[in-house]
């Protein structure tokens, strides 16, 4: 059995680092992703990172940033104030990279990307200057709903 997923999209908006009670580095953030036959939809995907990857995240990517993310789905539930239960399902991020510096996102339209910082769970950083095969996501802050 395989639980992996892969996907390309814009943060939705600026990662805020947290810790936990054991200092851990926790990052929640959602990622919105074009439908591939129906480029004026998105799905807004709910992901977490922890550690260095969200340490990784914090650091150099804001609201809009055009990252992959790399990692396993992961569901859970819990109760709400008035007893109903709620599902999740989240992306635990196990690999995030950028796909365009800040000053591409910036200069240039997104998906023409030559430099690309990432992190893995492993430390290991990776850079990739093959991007003529990556999707050009057109998602403005103005398409993001927070």
């Amino acid at each position: 059995m395989v639980n992996r997923t892969i996907l390309v999209g814009r943060l939705t908006r600026d990662p805020e680092l947290r810790k936990t009670q054991g200092g851990k580095s926790v990052l929640n953030f959602s990622v919105a992703v074009n439908r591939q036959f129906n480029r004026e939809q998105a799905d807004f995907i709910n992901c977490i990172a922890w550690e260095q990857t969200a340490d990784f995240m914090a650091n150099y990517l804001t609201k809009g940033a055009l990252v992959s993310v790399e990692g396993r789905i992961q569901t859970g539930s819990y109760e709400d104030a008035t007893g109903k239960k709620i599902y999740t399902q989240d992306v635990v991020a196990e690999r995030v990279q950028a796909l365009e510096s800040r000053a591409q996102r910036q200069e240039q339209p997104a998906g023409n990307a030559n430099f690309a910082p990432s992190y893995q769970a492993e430390p290991q950083t990776s850079y990739s200057n093959d991007t003529k095969d990556e999707p050009v996501l057109d998602i403005t802050s103005d398409d993001l709903p927070f």
